[in-house]
């Protein structure tokens, strides 16, 4: 059975536990060990797929798909999880499982379903023993399931959403308590993340949020054995003392993690303060040497020392959050810092694009656009005019899920002169019903994890500038959506430059276009932001910044 290491939040969210718990899984890494990572989502929602990403960010998708089967009358896929899970692939460089990410959604309809098929029968189904021993399982079939895999699990790592003292993370704090005292001491770690804020008026480091943090962890039976402190600057060594007295734990084990310029620095500024040799000891683990490390600082330092500077346009739905477009914000960092550019990306609010006269002066600034997906009525005349902008004025140009779809969109009402034309999921009397639901999705009344999801095979077409871009016939890309590009109109485009460079195995679902009469014009039904790592930038996204680039330093 792998050793357990649980990360939870305190003082306020957002403070980067998820970031935090990549780093201890990359260091783990490094000292050559098998690991795995699990968030737990304290929402009742059954995964991340039906939030609003404005109120909770991206959800991230997974390659695989996972069957939730609570009870035999009930079954349920997903590949929808918390964007934390892009974090952490884009830090280990592998893919995880959808089953590691686990709801209260989930724990609470199994318990649910469970009571109705009479498997408590005369007994009194409460959150303890029964919701904390369906977490406690959870957690136990992922260990198995790592098992299966050949070399084993040496570490999972589970990240505990929210903050300590939220009511909806109650039941899993204390089934964490119950599964460390089952583990026993040297089987499981606690790691708890805390703001350490920075008071201005008097340039002084406050402690005493991570004092009450940690005193409610304490009240709820959890002793943290290392605590990470996140601040605007390193901890001074008064502030970690003070931490260490307050919190019962060795001042050694009090990390800082200060603001830094490259957040994949964090595993090196962990590294430097010992982390992985506390860890290491404290699970009674051999502290094997390091490997790997400089190859990751010679990636880190191509993000801090660039060249060059592109500015990319983003219209969009969903401007309010940072966090709603994380993982095609890195994909753009990942392709620049490979070529030497730093890249800064500007969300341009796509509903004030339909207003303004002078839209195209705005998006002439840029050195390239990219149109984002989304769902909805909202905003979707400003991108249909933004990417129309862009075949106009031919900018380098990038169409994702979404995008794609107005790009397509765009060519027929304004190069076919398909008046009106529309995808039926924002005008369903449109004329010209140029984008359309997939024929399985027309049946389907449910929303939860019912679109096409997950990785699925691509055809790419011989002869395009997709098939240059990979350099295969057959590739494999992750999905997340209802609707898809109909081939008839597609055909009729075809002589306005139109190109169809990918389908599904099948030839029947449009997976990308491009126009062969443009710079450099792509569009894809899949999202290659999911596959793209810091030291291995997906192809596409290397592609479009390429373009970007080559015409910048041409120009």
């Amino acid at each position: 059975m792998p050793k357990f290491i649980f990360v939870t939040g305190g003082v306020l969210s957002g403070i980067g536990k998820g970031h935090t718990t990549a780093s201890i899984a990359k260091l783990l890494q490094f000292r050559g060990y098998e690991i795995d990572l699990v968030k737990v989502d304290p929402y009742l929602n059954v995964d991340p797929g039906t939030l609003n990403p404005i109120e909770h960010g991206e959800p991230f998708i997974t390659d695989q798909i996972y069957q939730f089967n609570p009870a035999p009358s009930f079954e349920y896929t997903t590949a929808e999880v918390d964007q934390d899970f892009g974090t952490y692939e884009r830090f280990i460089g592998r893919t995880i499982h959808p089953r590691n990410n686990i709801t209260s959604g989930q724990v609470y309809l199994s318990v649910i379903l469970q009571e109705r098929l009479g498997k408590f029968l005369g007994k009194t189904v409460q959150i303890i023993p029964h919701i904390t021993d369906e977490i406690k399982q959870r957690f136990l079939e992922i260990a198995k399931a790592g098992e299966k895999k050949g070399n084993g699990l040496d570490v999972i790592i589970v990240e505990v959403g929210g903050t300590v003292g939220d009511i909806e993370a109650a039941p899993f704090l204390e089934a964490i308590r119950q599964f460390r005292l089952e583990k026993g001491r040297c089987d499981t770690l606690l790691v708890h993340v805390t703001l350490v804020p920075l008071l201005d008026t008097v340039g002084e480091l406050k402690t005493k949020p991570t004092q009450h943090s940690v005193k409610q962890l304490l009240s709820l039976g959890l002793q943290p054995d290392i605590i990470i402190a996140r601040s605007q600057v390193s901890l001074t060594k008064e502030a970690s003392q003070k931490i260490a007295l307050h919190s019962n734990v060795a001042s050694e084990a009090v990390i800082s993690n200060p603001d830094l310029k490259e957040i994949y620095e964090l595993p090196l500024k962990f590294y430097e303060q010992g982390l992985d040799a506390i860890i290491l000891q404290r699970l009674e683990m051999t502290a094997r040497p390091p490997s790997g490390m400089e190859a990751w600082r010679e990636v880190v330092n191509s993000f801090i020392n660039t060249t060059f500077n592109l500015r990319i346009a983003m219209p969009g739905k969903y401007v309010q959050m940072a966090d709603t477009y994380v993982s095609i914000n890195e994909a753009l960092r990942h392709a620049g810092a490979h070529l030497g550019a730093n890249v800064s990306i500007e969300m341009v609010d796509s509903e004030k694009l339909e207003r303004v006269d002078d839209a195209k002066e705005r998006l002439l600034q840029y050195d390239g656009i990219l149109l984002t997906p989304g769902f909805g009525t909202r905003g979707t005349e400003g991108m249909i005019r933004a990417a129309w902008i862009a075949i106009e004025e031919d900018l380098p140009f990038l169409g994702i899920c979404f995008g794609a779809q107005l790009l397509f969109v765009a060519l027929c009402r304004y190069a076919l002169g398909m008046k009106n034309a529309n995808s039926t999921e924002l005008d369903s009397k449109t004329p010209y019903p140029v984008v359309d639901l997939l024929p399985e999705q027309r049946e389907i009344e449910e929303k939860g994890g019912t679109m096409r999801l997950a990785g699925h095979s691509i055809k790419i077409m011989p002869k395009t500038k997709l098939q240059a871009i990979y350099k295969k016939a057959k590739i494999r890309e992750r999905f997340r959506h209802r609707y898809h590009l109909m081939w008839d109109p597609a055909r009729a485009a075809e002589k306005e430059g139109l190109v169809v460079s990918a389908t599904d195995m099948s030839g029947k679902i449009i997976n990308a276009i491009e126009l062969k009469n443009r710079y450099w014009m792509i569009g894809t039904q899949f999202h290659p932001e999911y596959t793209s790592r810091p030291d291995l930038p997906n192809p596409v996204y290397l592609a479009f910044t390429k373009a970007m680039l080559g015409r910048k330093i041409k120009d």
